[in-house]
């Protein structure tokens, strides 16, 4: 029989297993709706003006951002490409020409 449970939403374990309504991960414990689940699936990030992101959008920063470490920050209007996104805080991960790897925060830039 083909295992038909969903991967878990948080670990992307695939030996979820059902209990009463939910599902449950036995490493890390996450308990989910799946039906809940259906309707958050993928990752959804929005830039300042609320238009959706996607991996390997490009953007625009839209204000001046100071980097640790870096004797300048980042300055408005410094353009991003083929940016990737990723859960958390800080969920736009990219290369920045003059300061290398970083992570931005969405909020702080707009799609071009």
């Amino acid at each position: 029989m083909p295992h038909t449970t969903p991967p878990c939403p948080q670990c992307k374990s695939s030996y979820a297993y059902p209990m009463d309504n939910l599902l449950v991960c036995p490493e890390c414990g996450h308990e989910w709706n799946p039906s809940e689940v259906e309707e958050e699936a993928g990752l959804l990030v929005k830039d300042a003006n609320g238009n959706p992101l996607s991996d390997g959008d490009t953007v625009v920063v839209v204000k001046n951002l100071p980097v640790k470490g870096a004797s300048a920050p980042i300055k408005a209007g410094t353009k991003v490409k083929n940016i990737r996104l990723t859960e958390g805080d800080h969920n736009i991960d990219c290369k920045i020409d003059g300061f290398g790897a970083m992570a931005l925060k969405s909020e702080f830039v707009k799609k071009a």
